[in-house]
């Protein structure tokens, strides 16, 4: 099995908690012309979102966190970060812009609400949202404020395969999308977990959670804005000393447009894969089909980004890996500039949260 580890060396392939990409750096903006902060580093995404602003050339101010271990590991990855002694010395911070986030989920609104609310532009992790009602107050102030609520939907926004997926939808390489089948196993590491991990309260459920990633991918891939939800589960298979944690979910969905959806989202990677999971995609179309590896080509690579594309001119294999720029972060840098909505429309940001979450509410009512 070849091992390309050496291409991509910010990457820790075994642990998707610290799974922080490094594209190829395409800077939009000048030194010091955008300014962002960081605050409440309790899941290690954090790191990702970092790099992908810090390469879009946004200019890092600020750090906050109440843990001194997590405080002082990102600062040492980070240097130029300034320690904040508290969260309101951000919010007062005239050069921070906007605001990036991974809080423990259920407070990622409410932080939000509150930068927001500071004139500035909000950033969290995904899930965004572990109610409907917190996605309402959100709205609302998003209706009040004018101020962007970007979330990162990384398995798309932060994946060559997944990104070059969607540019080849975009220029009707498989015709119009019938249908995407999402299979998303990750590695549970139990030992290594905060104790919220394990308090849906506090992660919302697995549907809300990894789900929230799988059911942005199918808007976009189908180009839809709404979907019926007509199965969903969730379950603890196999991990009864932790009674709340959901390991094993699925969901169906159709489209406004006919387009049909399935996903599986699993803590079920086995220790021995190489990677944290072997994230698979398949897109079916009316004039040919992609299958995404975006993780993960078994026996063959680690890591691997790659997309298998057949239509009428023949079968590709396309390999990803460290080709992209991941263009999303300089998009949501201008939209917060020139107050665009190109990176991700806010519709779409709080549809993809919105299905998710009833389709939790589903599960959850079984």
């Amino acid at each position: 099995m070849a091992d390309n580890s050496s291409q991509t060396p910010a990457v820790n392939i075994k642990d998707g908690a610290s799974y922080a990409p490094m594209g190829q750096s395409e800077k939009v903006v000048e030194p010091e012309q955008f300014g962002f902060s960081v605050a409440f580093l309790d899941h290690g995404h954090i790191h990702g979102q970092t790099n992908g602003l810090l390469q879009a050339g946004a200019t890092l101010r600020y750090v906050y966190d109440s843990d001194p271990k997590r405080l002082a590991a990102f600062c040492e990855k980070y240097p130029q970060a300034m320690v904040a002694t508290s969260f309101e010395q951000i919010l007062a911070d005239q050069s921070t812009k906007l605001v990036a986030s991974a809080a423990i989920p259920n407070l990622r609104a409410d932080i939000g609400i509150r930068v927001m609310q500071a004139g500035k532009d909000y950033f969290t992790d995904k899930a965004p949202f572990t109610t409907l009602e917190q996605l309402a107050a959100v709205k609302a102030v998003v209706e009040q404020t004018s101020q962007i609520y970007a979330v990162y939907y990384a398995e798309r926004l932060h994946n060559e395969a997944a990104w070059k997926a969607g540019e080849l939808i975009a220029q009707g390489a498989i015709g119009r999308v019938l249908q995407v089948i999402n299979l998303a196993p990750h590695r549970l590491a139990k030992d290594t977990r905060p104790d919220w991990f394990f308090d849906k309260q506090q992660y919302g459920g697995i549907l809300t959670d990894i789900g929230s990633h799988q059911v942005e991918q199918f808007l976009t891939y189908a180009g839809v804005s709404n979907a019926q939800i007509n199965f969903a589960r969730a379950s603890n298979m196999n991990n009864a000393d932790k009674p709340e944690l959901e390991d094993f979910g699925e969901i169906s969905m159709t489209a406004d447009n006919g387009a049909s959806f399935y996903t599986r989202v699993d803590w079920f990677t086995p220790q021995g894969q190489a990677t944290w999971g072997d994230g698979r995609t398949f897109i079916i179309g009316t004039a040919g089909n992609i299958e995404c590896r975006k993780y993960n080509d078994v026996a063959r690579q680690a890591p691997a980004s790659k997309v298998f594309l057949t239509n009428a001119e023949g079968e590709q294999e396309i390999d990803c890996l460290g080709q992209s720029s991941f263009p999303y972060f300089g998009q949501l840098i201008l939209d917060c500039i020139n107050r665009t909505d190109n990176a991700m429309t806010q519709s779409h940001v709080f549809k993809a949260a919105e299905l998710s979450l009833l389709a939790q509410q589903m599960a959850d009512n079984t």
